[in-house]
């Protein structure tokens, strides 16, 4: 999931499910729905997050989960009253292959789009062992944090997969743009 507090992923999957029922054309609708003062004002903020490239540059063969079809890009705001709100753009997949056949692609296609690694898997762990990855870079002076997360057990639906592993893909950012630690990529 997004590197986010366990109520604020407890409410992005509300949202993911509450997006199964909404068209998908509600890009910024968290921020409204959310209720959160620092997330108040934030629907611009999400649709830049959402048109993040990365998040449409899946590995060939990759789809949406069989049970999340036409969900495409969800957006969430994040406001746990702790710091900062987070902004975050996810997407799910179902892909025929390997964990680390995913994350060669990502780390691929992260380093030319001017992404710089956050963690790097451990090349000898076991291909079940690997949780994610991520990838920071600042754009237009905001930071933003890419994670790769195959974690996918909390939401709800499970998403369905005939063979290989289902990942999500997210981008993520402070609402006032800054990297000041409010999110982490593992803990």
């Amino acid at each position: 999931m997004s590197p986010t507090s366990p109520s604020a992923r407890a409410r992005a999957h509300l949202g993911l499910a509450a997006a199964l029922i909404l068209p998908a054309a509600f890009l910024g609708a968290c921020s409204a729905v959310d209720g959160g003062d620092g997330c108040h004002g934030t629907a611009a903020e999400l649709k830049h997050v959402a048109a993040e490239p990365v998040l449409d540059s899946a590995p060939a063969g990759a789809t949406a989960p069989g049970n999340y079809r036409g969900v495409g890009v969800t957006t969430g705001c994040d406001d746990d009253s702790s710091g900062k709100a987070w902004l975050h753009a996810d997407r799910l997949y179902a892909f025929p292959g390997k964990r680390d056949d995913v994350i060669a692609h990502y780390t691929e296609t992260a380093s030319a789009a001017g992404w710089h690694p956050e963690h790097d898997p451990d090349p000898r762990a076991p291909d079940a062992t690997v949780e994610g990855a991520c990838w920071t870079r600042t754009a237009k002076g905001r930071h933003l944090l890419l994670t790769v997360d195959f974690r996918t057990g909390g939401y709800s639906p499970a998403p369905e997969v005939i063979k290989g592993v289902a990942y999500e893909v997210s981008v993520g950012t402070a609402s006032d743009g800054s990297g000041g630690g409010e999110a982490s990529c593992w803990h």
